[in-house]
């Protein structure tokens, strides 16, 4: 079962910084804790991080503390969820791909019904450096059959993402962050798994984007209308299944792309978007995220900036897919 709604609502507008998304999520786990009582969560010993220490204070008994021992408690959420309960599994990006091969054997394979949500993923990882920074997460788990991988925008939509992996049947990972973000969706959003949404039309290009890179692809499309160039912004908080109709529909009627992500270049958002346009609509994609690169300690903006992921070299990169359609 999924949750569905309209995913055309418009316009959107970048607001004040709001929650971060990790807190976000944990309070989200709160406000459903007592309608889905057959949730658990699990904790690397980071719920400080995470946000999950909102759900331990308020449902104790619902919440394991599994130690640093991220493998470990992958393989057990498996059998949480073998007994009939939904475990959610919660640490840092980075020990998720520590635990990798639990996530690819255990959980993934039998189709395990285990939501595994992952804070500090990407430069928005800030100051804790190199070390700390997921690059590759999206690209890994997008890699395993039958995994649904999401990076949600705001807060707003991690918590209407929270309840749809709940309610659906199958392995999730989804990416929450570090650092507030703006707040950008309103009320008349409604999250759906697999669906794209488009924040802004625009009939010159389109941004597609997800997690902390919607907001700066909005500021983005606003540099761009200073310079006659008309961006459509596209929130694609599904990764994994892409929405190919929605892709589709952009390139008829926009001709070209930029995706943006907090991530590695290679196997995350953007090499799902071109994946659907090689294979039923081919049109100029320009990529921005990391180059294939490890990054540094630094605040996320500045990092933003140093790797050129900020507001201005989306649209750098939109004129320059703007130059390479097909007159």
């Amino acid at each position: 079962m999924e949750l569905s709604g309209d995913s055309n609502k418009q316009p959107y507008l970048i607001g004040s910084a709001g929650d971060s998304l990790r807190e976000a999520f944990g309070m989200a786990l709160v406000s459903l804790a007592d309608r889905y009582p057959d949730f658990v969560v699990l904790d690397g010993d980071v719920a400080g991080g995470s946000g999950t220490h909102h759900f331990r204070r308020e449902y104790p008994q619902r919440f394991y503390q599994m130690g640093i021992a991220e493998q470990n408690m992958m393989s057990a959420a498996a059998g949480f969820a073998a007994t009939g309960l939904v475990p959610f599994v919660t640490t840092f990006a980075v020990f998720c791909l520590r635990a990798l091969e639990q996530a690819r054997l255990s959980v993934a394979y039998p189709g395990s019904n285990v939501k595994i949500v992952a804070s500090h993923p990407g430069l928005d990882a800030g100051p804790d450096g190199a070390s700390a920074q997921a690059l590759e997460d999206l690209a890994a788990f997008r890699s395993i059959p039958g995994v649904v991988v999401i990076s949600p925008a705001d807060a707003t939509e991690i918590h209407q993402a929270t309840e749809a992996i709940l309610l659906h049947r199958g392995p999730v990972y989804m990416r929450t962050g570090r650092s507030s973000a703006p707040k950008i969706l309103d009320g008349t959003n409604h999250f759906e798994l697999g669906k794209g949404n488009t924040l802004r039309d625009g009939k010159d290009v389109t941004i597609v984007a997800c997690g902390v890179q919607v907001a700066r692809s909005l500021k983005a499309a606003e540099m761009l209308l200073e310079e006659d160039v008309s961006a459509r912004v596209v929130n694609m908080s599904t990764i994994k299944p892409i929405d190919s109709e929605l892709i589709l529909k952009c390139s008829i009627e926009t001709g070209c792309f930029v995706t943006a992500e907090d991530h590695n270049i290679l196997g995350g958002l953007g090499s799902a978007v071109a994946e659907t346009l090689v294979q039923h609509r081919p049109a100029p994609v320009e990529f921005v995220g990391i180059n294939d690169t490890f990054g540094e300690s630094g605040e996320p903006d500045e990092l933003a900036e140093q790797y050129g992921l900020s507001p201005r070299s989306i649209a750098d990169a939109a004129l320059r897919a703007i130059l390479r359609k097909k007159p």
